[in-house]
């Protein structure tokens, strides 16, 4: 089982990134998908979960910015990020969970800079 995570980069304050994790040899439609990440000198943190069914629930700091989707067909899941700040620096993570198992992806950093 595999989560590959891709799409980030450096992007200026108020840009937008849209990150992208593909499963393999993982159906990812019967897991809970979720995307977390992790800033310099701080601890992972949950940003936005998606369930099986669709629905999506947000961490306040991404509520009104970003946007969790899935793509069950593809098997893929997304993270549109917009108005992106200083502090959304972090490397960010793709994570499944379903029961007992658990996946995560490498992760992908995202910078915002000027």
């Amino acid at each position: 089982v595999q989560l590959v995570e891709s799409g980030g980069g450096l992007v200026q304050p108020g840009g937008s990134l849209r990150l992208s994790c593909a499963g393999y040899r993982v159906m990812l439609s019967i897991y809970a998908m979720a995307w977390y990440r992790q800033g310099p000198g701080k601890q992972r943190e949950l940003v936005a979960s998606i369930s099986g069914g669709g629905a999506a629930n947000y961490a306040d700091s991404a509520k009104g910015r970003f946007a969790i989707s899935r793509d069950n067909a593809k098997n893929m899941v997304y993270l549109q990020m917009d108005s992106l700040q200083p502090e959304d620096t972090a490397v960010y993570y793709c994570n499944a969970a379903l029961g007992r198992d658990e996946y995560w992806g490498q992760g992908t950093q995202v910078t915002v800079s000027s």
